[in-house]
């Protein structure tokens, strides 16, 4: 799933492009959309809320999308062909004058008044990237389940907003932290949220994710995606495991000898 650097980057690309700029034309595949007609309004802004892209026209509109596992907004020149995906793929078009954005594998499109864009990110938590960004709020929220899993507690959206499965992995290994800490005995939870802010701001203006600083290829992730291998400080094997609920599970990575699960009383020992 595109994590929070991935969402900026898109909504800075659009923002750029289509910012000040009247629509043309629109056209929206999916059937909730499929009458809606924009064309006319002027594109005031492109922003991004954690994963969320909120497009806000004249008018008091906001086009809200968000791109799951596999969405992707794309820019053309007007006339040029395209090219990220069949066309059955493609659920929005919005066409100006200089440029057109075309949505592909668009999971979760929506019109709301901007006035009433809560309703749709209302319950999300600080945004690690955005000028709301709060860093005792998003403890509070982390903290007011203290059992919590701290791998789960990361990528809850609705504590910090911008977190997914290889910055969670990666943050937590850098912070010597395991994957299933309760958030209680995690030593500097403070520490652990910035240095996940500090990851995703320092790859959100380039569409390629390193944490390691080794920019050869295979070298860009400490354990995310690294199962079997050795860890690149210890030698240790990266293990890997289903991790959350039941449906909503994700895979976390971690160094078994880097990032030890504390023994303390609230800890089965056999785990």
């Amino acid at each position: 799933m595109p994590e929070g650097d991935t969402v900026w980057l898109a909504t800075h690309h659009l923002n750029q492009a289509l910012a000040g700029f009247p629509l043309l034309r629109t056209d929206f595949r999916v059937p909730e959309l499929a009458t809606v007609d924009l064309s006319g309004r002027t594109v005031i802004g492109v922003v991004p809320r954690g994963k969320h892209l909120l497009m806000r026209l004249t008018t008091d509109v906001t086009l809200h999308s968000h791109l799951r596992m596999d969405g992707s907004w794309h820019l053309y020149r007007p006339g040029a062909r395209w090219s990220g995906g069949p066309a059955h793929e493609v659920r929005a078009v919005l066409e100006t004058e200089p440029w057109v954005a075309v949505g592909y594998r668009m999971h979760d499109l929506a019109i709301v008044p901007t006035s009433a864009e809560d309703t749709l990110v209302g319950h999300l938590g600080p945004d690690l990237l955005g000028p709301d960004w709060n860093l005792d709020l998003a403890l509070q929220r982390l903290r007011a389940d203290p059992t919590a899993e701290v791998a789960v507690a990361l990528l809850d959206q609705r504590n910090l907003a911008g977190i997914g499965n290889m910055y969670q992995a990666e943050a937590l290994f850098l912070c010597g932290t395991n994957p299933w800490t309760p958030v209680a005995e995690v030593p500097d939870v403070a520490a652990l949220v910035l240095r996940a802010q500090r990851l995703l701001d320092a790859n959100k203006a380039h569409a390629a994710q390193n944490t390691t600083g080794d920019r050869r290829r295979g070298h860009e992730h400490w354990v995310y995606g690294r199962a079997g291998r050795p860890c690149r400080r210890c030698g240790t094997a990266i293990r890997s495991a289903e991790q959350g609920e039941p449906l909503r599970a994700r895979i976390s990575y971690w160094c078994p000898t880097c990032q030890p699960l504390p023994v303390t009383d609230s800890i089965d020992p056999a785990r």
